[in-house]
């Protein structure tokens, strides 16, 4: 079995730390001297454990069901491991801690042997299936606590099975009591004190250090223990699920260190008040009973709160990240507003200085002009009218994407908007063939608009229903009253649109496959017509299906 994997948090952490130590080689030597003492204060603090433990809470021959060594030793084995043969030393180191503490209570030879080479499985069962199933030692998720705590769980299994045969076989005891016994207790153990362990991680000793929250930590966590100090030593033990709602007010309050900081006090206080005689579970109940009950109380009722803990913080990781998201895409979008804006102002001045000499040309005040001549002028005006067109539309753009277009509404006859576009539509060349037709339904056809902005829609609209809808041959203009809204409608007798093409009409610069078509056209007139609806309150939409022509609509609130 290797332990040589280092997780990525640590090796963030282990970064951080080499970019924040003392630039000289004595400051880098004294931070390697201090990790280097980590397995010795492990091992120290593990044999302190083991003599609390065995000493205060044996409720089963030699079994204690409140086991800190094990949680202790796996988290710090998690938090600092720096390789391979790091994990050897450690893992000796806390064979030894584990033996010294079992001898100094009195142990025998063998029982130190067989309790430490069981303590020392499962604890590297323990700390190989964490590193397996969540490497990122994240507790910051449902899905990491769930696989801690299964981890958690699973890695004693394997110790109370051989602890459990080998006191039977040598004492008597009943395997499944001292199995069950083991297991829940150091399961607790890992699940309690390794979640944490994990969860005190800078970001959260960060938010702890701001003084409101160290205050309301003191002042819940205080509250808790006094609670439970109460309920599980001195009061009927139907009282003990009391502390549920104060223990979930820490979790929406601190999140997944505060619950876990929280879950220690209710587990030493409720697992000892139980092996000690308190009054939770009643004297007549014996001492294996009464810790056996105890623990499934904690592992059932109290350590599936995590989950409520880190599905918060969850939240929160998310909601941050879609606040993180949400400034990129606004930075982002100023910045291209700005380009357009830059751009369109950039192509205007040259722009109009060639249309100007493009005039001089065509009508021949430079000079006699063949044929030829005249037609390229005239293509040249055209061309440049067209980039003067795209200009001002990009310049629309990017204003009413930076919120600089402003609407004036005011009561809008949309009749005779409809009627001043479809006269200019038909001055088009493109319209010479098509039969332009308006329709209204009702009267006082009113709607609160900008009429400057209104015909500017109408027109974009307008102008592509003569362009693409050509060969049906009719163009029709309405206007109806929908409930509070009056709503506009362009209808051609065109090729349609499939659903695909519907989705994308809106889209800046997307033409829907029609780039070379020799249809004129840059694909920002609809983009444009969408924003300047919805500044005027409104919406836009289509209706159409391929082979049957497309309906734009317009629906503004009713004046």
């Amino acid at each position: 079995m290797s332990f040589g994997f280092a997780p990525p948090e640590l090796a963030a952490t282990s970064g951080a730390q080499a970019e924040d130590a003392p630039k000289g080689a004595s400051g880098r030597a004294a931070a390697r001297g201090h990790q280097s003492l980590a397995p010795v204060f492990t091992a120290i603090a593990v044999t302190a454990m083991v003599v609390v433990s065995i000493s205060f809470a044996r409720s089963i021959g030699l079994v204690a069901p409140l086991w800190g060594a094990g949680g202790l030793a796996v988290v710090l084995w998690l938090r600092t491991s720096r390789g391979r043969l790091y994990d050897f030393s450690f893992c000796g180191l806390v064979a030894m801690g584990l033996a010294v503490g079992n001898l100094l209570v009195g142990n025998s030879s063998t029982m130190t042997v067989i309790f430490t080479f069981t303590n020392l499985l499962e604890i590297a069962l323990a700390v190989w299936l964490v590193r397996r199933f969540n490497p990122a030692l994240s507790l910051a998720t449902v899905k990491g606590v769930t696989r801690f705590l299964v981890c958690a769980a699973v890695a004693p299994i394997p110790s109370a099975l051989i602890t459990s045969f080998v006191l039977w076989w040598t004492s008597g005891t009943d395997p499944v009591l001292s199995a069950q016994t083991w297991w829940f207790g150091h399961a607790l153990s890992i699940a309690v004190i390794g979640s944490f362990g994990l969860a005190l991680n800078a970001p959260a000793i960060e938010r702890l250090s701001k003084p409101a929250a160290a205050v309301e930590a003191i002042a819940l966590l205080g509250g808790l223990t006094a609670a439970a100090y109460f309920l599980f030593l001195h009061l009927d033990g139907r009282l003990a699920l009391l502390v549920l709602p104060l223990l979930l007010l820490i979790a929406v309050r601190m999140r997944t260190v505060g619950l876990t900081a929280a879950l220690l006090v209710v587990t030493a206080l409720m697992v000892g008040g139980a092996v000690k005689g308190g009054q939770m579970l009643g004297p007549s109940m014996g001492l294996a009973e009464r810790a056996m009950i105890a623990q499934l109380l904690v592992m059932l009722g109290y350590i599936p709160l995590v989950l409520v803990a880190a599905l918060l913080e969850e939240r929160d990781d998310l909601a941050a990240t879609a606040g993180q998201g949400r400034a990129r895409a606004e930075r982002a979008s100023a910045a291209k507003s700005r380009l357009l804006a830059n751009v369109a102002h950039e192509i205007k001045s040259p722009v109009g200085g060639i249309i100007g000499i493009g005039d001089l040309w065509r009508t021949g005040q430079l000079g006699p002009l063949t044929a030829t001549q005249i037609e390229m002028a005239e293509m040249l005006v055209k061309t440049a009218r067209q980039i003067e067109t795209l200009a001002y539309d990009l310049l629309d753009v990017a204003r009413t994407e930076s919120g600089d277009v402003k609407v004036e509404l005011r009561p809008t006859d949309v009749t005779g908007v409809l009627e001043d576009v479809m006269r200019a539509a038909a001055l088009r060349p493109e319209a010479q063939n098509i039969s332009l037709e308006l329709a209204t339904e009702g009267e006082d056809l009113v709607a609160q608009a900008d009429s400057q902005r209104l015909a500017q829609v109408v027109s974009n609209l307008a102008s592509n229903a003569v362009k693409y809808g050509a060969a049906g041959g009719v163009v029709l203009f309405k206007a109806c009253r929908v409930e509070d809204r009056i709503r506009l409608e362009i209808t051609d007798r065109g090729p349609g649109l499939s659903t695909e093409k519907q989705a994308q009409l809106f889209e800046p610069f997307n033409r829907l496959g029609l780039e070379r078509s020799g249809l004129e056209g840059h694909g920002i007139g609809l983009a444009l017509a969408k924003r300047l609806v919805e500044l005027q309150g409104g919406v836009i939409g289509v209706v159409s299906q391929p082979g049957e022509g497309a309906t734009f609509w317009v629906e503004l609130p009713v004046s």
